[in-house]
C-alpha cells in the first residue's frame, strides 16, 4: 500500500542529534505526536507550507519503504481524509536514502529539488 519513497521535514539540530545513533527520532512535536510525519512527493510541498512555512535550516529526508526493515510504517488518513505515511517509534536510518536541504526563496517558500514519486 502507499508510495515506495516517503519524504520528512526535520530541523536540521534533530537530524544532527542522531548522528551517532542508527535511528532517527524527529522532533519534539513528533515525540508529543507519538510518531514521525510523512508525506508522499504529491503532499510534501502542501505540508512544508502548512507546518513549516518559512522557517530556516531545514533538512528533507527521503526515505526508501522498502527499505524499512525496524521501522513501524502505517498510513493513516489526516486533512481530508487523504492517508498519510506515519513511523510509530523510530526511523531506521537505513532507508534514508538521500537528504536534501531546504532553501527559502525570496517568497519564503522552501525550494524542494525533483523528488521520486512511485507507488508500491
Amino acid at each position: 500500500m502507499g508510495n515506495r519513497w516517503i519524504y520528512h521535514l526535520s530541523r536540521k539540530k534533530d537530524w544532527v542529534a542522531s548522528e551517532s545513533s542508527d535511528f532517527y527520532d524527529g522532533s519534539v512535536e513528533d515525540s508529543i505526536d507519538g510518531y514521525l510525519h510523512f508525506s508522499t512527493a504529491k503532499q510534501v510541498i502542501a505540508s512544508a507550507d502548512k507546518h513549516r512555512k518559512g522557517e530556516k535550516n531545514l533538512l528533507l529526508l527521503e526515505v526508501d519503504t522498502k527499505k524499512l526493515k525496524n521501522s513501524d510504517l502505517r498510513w493513516e488518513p489526516a486533512r481530508r481524509g487523504e492517508l498519510f505515511p506515519h513511523i510509530y517509534g523510530s526511523l531506521d536510518k537505513l532507508a534514508v536514502t538521500r537528504v536534501f536541504d531546504l532553501p527559502i526563496n525570496n517568497e519564503g517558500k522552501h525550494v524542494f529539488p525533483l523528488l521520486k514519486d512511485e507507488n508500491l
